[in-house]
């Protein structure tokens, strides 16, 4: 379920030309920012941008960027972007972060998405960075990496509710072998990954449990150790139950685990909110005794010396708190 609640009579003129007051001059006024575009919907903050353009000739997510910083320039372009075009630039930049290729973020938006929605994710890609989708991946890892992810980018999954109760017995041992680190069968955990149905998939891990008492997943975490097997971890429990794999997410990035955890509150509050934000935070209250917004807030207030960091805590509790009450 959706958090966010946008007014039906808003202006997009008036937004635009409170938007022009809040960059203009010295300083930015970051609240006035936020008290907008925290509270359209991406119809709406797509009107704003348009009206915007056609006001002052220029557009408004340049002129964001050039006016702010840090996490906070961060959340607010993604949340002004289209949903598929946020979606091809979070591939992107993790496509080509300095270190290493942050194959998590692709393997849960290849994952999470429908067959139809991860299409236009792939179109958005190619008409923003000229290339295609799976051909950035392929050139930036390798080895059955390389195979696993290139396959999910370029699923179209089957989107029935059909069952094979012997295809699940069957290829729950494919993926019990191959996490027993049996290369010989990467390829067939590849295949079943990359072009079963969820449905099936989720039988499959299922009869996993089943067979060997205990999840596919918490095996993998007992025995991965390459690249590879931790994103079949990551595209399994995406999959199975995509709600845990995001509070798990967030619960990691505000106790700052892993090595994507600047981004990682930033990603799942923007990337959700308009979809099943306000089932996440049902989750993260059950697993943690805190409500979301008020982790985050608390996890933040030591940013306060940074303009931008205080900006972008103030715009995760505003984009929680004052509008997802419904």
């Amino acid at each position: 379920m959706a958090t966010l609640i946008a007014p039906t009579d808003h202006s997009p003129q008036e937004d635009a030309e409170a938007l022009r007051k809040a960059v203009k001059g010295w300083g930015t006024n970051e609240k006035g920012i936020i008290a907008i575009l925290a509270h359209r919907n991406a119809y709406q903050r797509q009107q704003i941008r348009e009206a915007y353009h056609q006001l002052y000739q220029e557009d408004l997510l340049k002129r964001l960027e050039s006016e702010l910083s840090g996490h906070f320039e961060k959340a607010v372009y993604r949340w002004i972007l289209e949903p598929a075009d946020r979606e091809a630039v979070l591939c992107n930049v993790a496509l080509k972060k300095h270190k290493n290729v942050d194959y998590n973020v692709i393997v849960e938006i290849a994952s999470v998405h429908s067959p139809e929605e991860l299409l236009v994710v792939r179109r958005a890609y190619h008409s923003r960075y000229k290339a295609s989708l799976e051909e950035d991946v392929a050139a930036y890892t390798s080895g059955h990496l390389r195979q696993l992810l290139v396959g999910l980018v370029s699923s179209f999954r089957y989107g029935g509710d059909e069952i094979n109760a012997k295809m699940a017995q069957s290829e729950a041992e494919i993926l019990h072998d191959a996490i027993k680190n049996n290369k010989a069968n990467y390829e067939e955990a590849i295949r079943i990954l990359t072009t079963r149905s969820k449905t099936q998939l989720v039988a499959t891990f299922n009869r996993y449990r089943d067979l060997h008492g205990t999840s596919i997943t918490k095996k993998l975490l007992d025995e991965a150790s390459d690249d590879f097997s931790k994103a079949l971890h990551t595209a399994i429990r995406c999959i199975n139950d995509p709600h845990k794999y995001y509070e798990k997410a967030l619960r990691n990035g505000i106790k700052r685990i892993g090595s994507d955890h600047e981004d990682a509150v930033t990603r799942v509050v923007v990337t959700r909110t308009e979809r099943d934000l306000k089932d996440i935070k049902e989750l993260y209250y059950k697993r943690n005794s805190v409500h979301l917004e008020h982790a985050i807030a608390k996890e933040y207030s030591g940013c306060e010396s940074s303009r931008g960091d205080a900006a972008g805590k103030a715009l995760y509790v505003g984009d929680l708190n004052n509008h997802v009450r419904g």
